[in-house]
């Protein structure tokens, strides 16, 4: 058969794991009894949770006669690195744009990527039916960017005769008329097998190279590797020459070779130039290593993607509940998983420092930080972590530190509180525009440090109603100290079990984190005071009984809703001389120093 290998593309939550639903329905790929799951491709726990996509998928179906090899990619900015690890395996991509939203940070980001990798383009306008549509302009603002984007990357030739499409990926429409609201997908399934997106072409019969671009791992196989063979032709159960980062070939025996069918796998005894293939064999390979052949081993260039820009510090917990609640408790487990999460993605870094107890992670941002730490809870270990720190840089002897362009999408009566915010996080307008009647889009350039912790803030300003997104701009200078939150921490001064009664009487103190009967001890963080500095309260006081019972002696005792307590949230909330502590079964805040007689209630 012949084969096409495309990727869709768009920015967080504009509708790209919804139409690959309707696309793998509306090809045949399902049996029309067979009940399909919503989201088929967001297979994993946290996916299904937030509703985002984490990780860069695969799945493969058959239209006319080609075979089609398509990759559902992530849309959100700290995740980049997996989408540009999937630019790698394809020939085309289909970037999927909202009609409302239009163009946004990621799409931008992942446009850059595909223009100077020289790959073929083509739109969807997603979403067509909302109420607040505005795809005429919509379509305007990506051929602006397209055209700013060729100019910016250098690119000699690049076709920018791109068709658009328009329609809803819920509804499983598309058509090349804006004004259509109802039909099929075909016109989409047609425009991939058609000529506008190259064909896998490749040397078939030339030296054998694979550049591995993705890992997995089988109970049955060990570690698998994935990736296009970009020449030659590959048979199962052969010896081959693996190269790693060190660039010495050294021969591995290639077992099983599959590739990809509909949502899972299927085994074949040789495969051709172009086709991505799952393959075992090698349990140390890394992202970036190359298979090729015994006689001419060539190794292709290393996956280099862009480098992270925050840093965090991870412990083995040392708090006095530890070991109560989690399985792993060891600096050893710690440091294993961290190797296996940096072994699955390019763009993790981590390092050990002078204490054996701490090591810094490096990533993209504070949210594939939490996902990473979130996936560590479940598995049962026990660990605290810092506050996120962006990574500075020294050029010629001057101090510098990343930049974000960071564009809010709020209600109009929301835009003065978020100048605001901005404002005192050294933030700096650089457009405003109406979206729409009652929408105002925003853009802002501000130091990637002022961006920590603002979110959760954000969402309060704008009542929920806001949509920010942020995209890295490079280094720039300095800015001096930064204020990480403005009130300071209710601290606990004692360990025991809280009460009603203590709770109730320190309510005026500030907003409280827990709730009545829940172990605390000495420094723990129990809420966020009223004011800049610290405060210490007793929380665990119990109401001295006394004999005299009087009608109304007896007060009844409600406490307002505590909020769950998320990663997310911790990782915003704390300041520098704070930890998150985190458990199977609960995030806790608390003091570096835990004892109150050795630290400052200053701050």
């Amino acid at each position: 058969m012949k084969l096409k290998n495309i990727a869709i593309v768009a920015h967080v939550d504009h509708g790209k794991t919804t139409l690959v639903d309707e696309l793998l329905k509306q090809s045949g790929l399902f049996a029309e009894h067979e009940t399909v799951a919503e989201r088929v491709m967001d297979s994993g726990e946290l996916e299904k949770e937030r509703g985002i996509t984490i990780t860069a998928k695969n799945c493969a179906f058959q239209w006319g006669d080609y075979k089609i090899n398509l990759l559902d990619t992530p849309g959100h900015a700290d995740f980049g690195g997996e989408v540009e690890r999937s630019l790698m395996m394809v020939d085309g991509i289909v970037l999927l744009v909202d009609a409302a939203e239009g163009p946004l940070p990621q799409t931008r980001f992942v446009l850059q990527k595909a223009i100077e990798q020289g790959i073929k383009i083509g739109v969807m306008i997603n979403k067509i039916d909302r109420p607040d549509q505005r795809y005429e302009e919509v379509q305007g603002e990506i051929e602006d960017l397209l055209l700013e984007l060729v100019d910016l990357a250098g690119v000699e030739e690049f076709d920018l005769d791109i068709p658009f499409f328009f329609g809803s990926g819920r509804d499983g429409y598309a058509s090349d008329d804006p004004e259509a609201r109802e039909g099929d997908l075909k016109p989409l399934l047609n425009f991939f097998i058609g000529d506008y997106f190259p064909e896998a072409l490749l040397d078939k019969a030339g030296n054998l190279q694979l550049l591995v671009s993705n890992l997995d791992y089988s109970k049955y196989l060990g570690t698998l590797m994935i990736g296009r063979i970009t020449s030659g032709t590959m048979l199962a159960n052969k010896p081959y020459n693996w190269i790693n980062k060190t660039g010495k070939p050294k021969q591995v025996k290639i077992g099983k070779i599959q590739i990809f069918e509909g949502l899972g796998f299927a085994e074949v005894d040789s495969a051709e130039a172009g086709e991505i293939v799952i393959l075992s064999g090698v349990e140390d390979a890394m992202i970036g290593d190359t298979i090729t052949s015994l006689e001419n081993p060539q190794a292709l260039p290393r996956i280099e993607v862009d480098p992270p820009t925050v840093s965090v510090q991870v412990s083995v917990s040392t708090s006095p509940l530890s070991g109560q609640e989690g399985e792993y408790l060891t600096s050893r487990k710690l440091e294993e998983f961290l190797q296996e999460a940096i072994r699955k993605n390019v763009s993790l870094q981590y390092e050990s420092t002078d204490d054996p107890k701490v090591f810094i992670l490096k990533a993209r941002g504070e949210l594939q930080v939490a996902i990473v730490f979130e996936e560590i809870r479940r598995a049962g270990y026990e660990l605290m972590i810092a506050r996120p720190q962006v990574l500075l840089k020294e050029v010629d002897g001057v101090k510098q530190e990343p930049y974000e362009k960071v564009v809010f999408d709020v209600p109009t009566e929301s835009t003065g509180a978020v100048t605001e915010a901005m404002g005192t996080r050294k933030g700096i307008m650089e457009a405003m525009t109406p979206v729409g009647e009652t929408r105002t889009r925003i853009e802002f350039k501000v130091p990637s440090r002022g961006l920590i912790g603002y979110r959760s803030k954000f969402l309060t300003d704008t009542k929920g109603e806001g949509l920010m997104s942020s995209y890295f701009l490079g280094y720039g200078e300095y800015v001096g100290k930064m204020l990480a939150r403005q009130n300071g921490a209710l601290i606990s001064d004692r360990a025991g079990k809280t009460t009603p009664y203590a709770l109730y009487n320190v309510l005026s103190s500030g907003q409280q984190f827990i709730k009545p009967g829940e172990k605390v001890y000495e420094g723990m963080v129990v809420g966020e005071h009223t004011r800049p500095n610290d405060l210490n309260l007793n929380v665990v006081r119990e109401k001295h009984l006394t004999s005299v019972r009087t009608a109304g002696k007896d007060e009844n005792i409600i406490l307002p809703p505590i909020p769950a307590r998320t990663l997310e949230w911790a990782l915003d909330w704390i300041d520098d001389d704070e930890w998150v502590e985190v458990t199977p079964e609960n995030i806790r805040v608390r003091k570096k120093v835990l004892k109150s007689n050795e630290r400052s209630v200053k701050r």
